[in-house]
């Protein structure tokens, strides 16, 4: 039987084993998708000798970067973004040939494209992996954006948000971990009573349906989305290099 499956940290979140096994069910597919928790991403060389079957891997916190020196094959796209969430395997005369891809970026847009308000400027949330791929489908969109990051590598700080400069973006996407379950009661500390109308506030997490961040947003005035449909466009792609 076929395998596939996500590596990360804390998966317990996770929608996507669900939602791989109740496809392959509807269309009478022989595989199985499983959740592998990890500690660092050289493990996923131990995973292969212990899963033989595996043909396809997805990626979340915290390995979308750590990931890369461990694949073969890097496409041109995930290297420009700096970040891979999806691994196609392949077994050659007992060799496996690790390719990385990243179907975030394509998630993202697709997401994006529901709520097409005419953004202008994007406050991007995180510098991480999934930050990557969110600030390369702005590049794509030409939609200007400016990384908060308590970490410093951000153009903002925290600290630096206010009634002076929040107000200019129009789109503000959160690609922290922060309010993901099991931690529903955290959210970044940005100035949501400074929230309107004309803002969308983008949540790339999907588990719990509303975060904190969204509900504090709604609760200003402004309009706000979780990332499911991003992990479903993400997860569709995902399956489309599998099957290449």
């Amino acid at each position: 039987m076929m395998e596939f499956g996500l590596i990360g940290k804390k998966l317990s979140h996770s929608f996507s084993p669900n939602y791989f096994n109740e496809k392959f069910n509807l269309l009478s597919i022989k595989a199985n998708y499983s959740a592998f928790e990890i500690d660092n991403a050289g493990e996923i060389l131990n995973l292969l000798k212990l899963h033989p079957q595996l043909k396809g891997l997805n990626v979340t916190i915290p390995f979308k970067q750590e990931i890369i020196p461990f694949l073969d094959i890097i496409h041109p796209i995930a290297k420009e973004i700096g970040a891979v969430n999806t691994i196609k395997i392949t077994n050659i005369n007992g060799k496996y040939l690790l390719e990385g891809f990243n179907t975030d970026y394509y998630g993202f847009s697709k997401a994006l494209a529901s709520y097409d308000f005419g953004f202008k400027k994007a406050l991007v949330l995180g510098s991480g992996g999934a930050s990557k791929a969110i600030i390369y489908t702005l590049k794509l969109w030409g939609i200007e954006y400016e990384v908060v990051s308590s970490s410093g590598n951000g153009n903002l700080n925290y600290n630096q948000l206010n009634e002076n400069n929040f107000s200019k973006f129009d789109l503000i996407i959160n690609t922290t971990p922060l309010g993901m379950y099991p931690n529903v009661e955290t959210f970044p500390p940005i100035p949501y009573q400074l929230a309107h109308e004309n803002q969308l506030f983008f949540d790339t997490i999907y588990n719990p349906e509303k975060t904190q961040f969204m509900k504090k947003a709604i609760e200003n005035g402004a309009m706000a989305v979780n990332g499911l449909k991003m992990l479903i466009c993400q997860a569709e792609e995902s399956w489309e290099i599998w099957n290449a």
